[in-house]
């Protein structure tokens, strides 16, 4: 058989991880990132047994969680830091990652596969038959064309594929902070722990051996809240015994308004579309980036050998789009209880942390076994 061409759009999660499939089932693959540098958006990142494996398969584990600490422990504790919850996890694996440290791991991986990533190249459009069109004016015909250009997917807005976008009632804003000597020395491990004060959450995870990823969380609404800058007085005064941790935020951080995206398809013809650009969500139970890349690799799978590029496609998404779908809803409606008056909030928390059937479904997509793997 003649080399199939794939062009990918987009060098985040979903789109490496393609290419590193894509070329290790014998593509010809090529990836078009606008910016002049590899490099994501946000901070740290959650990656749950499901994600793992999709490394482990695309040959990008090893790189990728290298003095990140294995999560074992996730607290949910009040204004007052009283403990409202605690969920454990065993017999699964959990790592918290600097975010560009997988990103890094996944270009490394996909280039030894042979794929080509070519930087300041921007793509503005593309035909259900194959035909991707640059910002340079090129028009380059592929047998697959895949769309990871996120959520503000161009290529996937020309297709008309879209069904539903919404902007949700809240946001957040992320940071990377520098551990003290006393975090350095904290043992194997990391504990995250969730602070609530109001409608206003600061996430503290241990990430790699020198640094922390603190999430902030708040209404859209709240002006002072998602200033960037961050605000460290008024967040002192929400969360006053977290202090000590606020006064090392620093200047740096980038805010950002959580939506949600759904797609009549995720398909047109020869064009696939995957990541933020097919199923944008809510980062409640840090899912986005195991999505993004189980579906990346399935794609691969689905596409390994068959002839006919649509239709294989089309089963791609029946096979792969229900635990998206769940991982979706789950996620939006965790989200829920940040619009909701105080005590209600705290006994829905609580409640959900004892219960079997919210943490089953919490925890459903970290347990799937990816296609692929």
């Amino acid at each position: 058989m003649t080399q199939r061409q794939a062009e990918i759009v987009g060098a985040g999660f979903a789109g490496l991880t393609a290419a590193c499939a894509l070329a290790q089932r014998g593509w010809r693959v090529r990836v078009h990132e606008r910016a002049d540098q590899l490099r994501t958006t946000g901070a740290g990142i959650y990656i749950y047994e499901n994600g793992l494996r999709v490394l482990e398969t695309v040959g990008a584990f090893d790189a990728a969680v290298k003095g990140a600490p294995a999560a074992h422990t996730r607290e949910v504790r009040d204004d007052r830091n009283r403990t409202i919850s605690v969920h454990r996890w065993g017999g699964s694996r959990v790592f918290s990652i600097v975010r560009q440290t997988v990103i890094n791991a996944l270009a490394e991986s996909a280039r030894r596969a042979g794929a080509e990533i070519v930087l300041n190249s921007a793509a503005v459009s593309v035909t259900p038959s194959g035909e991707l069109t640059l910002s340079d004016g090129r028009t380059i015909k592929a047998d697959l064309v895949v769309a990871a250009d996120g959520a503000n997917s161009r290529l996937r807005d020309g297709l008309g594929l879209v069904r539903t976008r919404r902007y949700l009632v809240d946001g957040c804003t992320r940071l990377l902070i520098e551990k003290t000597p006393e975090e350095r020395q904290s043992g194997e491990g990391a504990t995250t722990i969730e602070y609530w004060s109001g409608s206003r959450r600061v996430l503290y995870t241990p990430c790699s051996e020198t640094e922390v990823y603190i999430a902030l969380v708040m209404l859209d609404t709240d002006v002072t809240a998602k200033a960037v800058p961050v605000d460290t007085d008024a967040w002192k005064n929400w969360f006053p015994h977290l202090s000590p941790l606020i006064d090392r935020l620093g200047v740096e951080g980038r805010y950002d308004r959580f939506e949600l995206i759904r797609l009549h398809r995720w398909s047109a013809g020869q064009v696939a579309v995957i990541g933020d650009a097919a199923h944008a969500l809510p980062p409640n139970i840090g899912q986005g980036g195991g999505c993004a890349m189980m579906n990346a690799l399935a794609l691969a799978v689905h596409l390994d050998g068959a002839s006919d590029i649509p239709g294989a496609l089309e089963k791609w998404e029946r096979a792969e789009r229900p635990i998206t779908d769940h991982t979706q809803r789950v996620s939006v409606a965790l989200g829920w209880p940040a619009t909701w008056p105080p005590k209600l909030r705290a006994l829905a928390l609580s409640l959900a942390g004892k219960s079997k059937w919210v943490v089953k479904q919490r925890t459903r997509t970290a347990l799937h076994r990816p296609t692929g793997t």
